[in-house]
């Protein structure tokens, strides 16, 4: 079974909302992942905006 991916703020989900965005639509269509440690020292967070650690889609649909 695929994860859920929040369309907003592409952060991957397990209940009913967002707990980045508290938005509640998500897509099982998303392809690559990204896999935040430390979002304040890494590079690829922030050039693609992401301000907290986990795990997030690369594209979603």
């Amino acid at each position: 079974m695929r994860k859920k991916v929040c369309k907003k703020c592409k952060y991957f989900v397990e209940g009913n909302e967002c707990p980045m965005c508290k938005g509640n639509q998500f897509s099982t269509n998303w392809q690559g992942r990204l896999y935040i440690l430390d979002a304040n020292k890494s590079m690829i967070a922030n050039k693609v905006g992401i301000e907290a650690k986990g795990e997030y889609a690369i594209k979603v649909r």
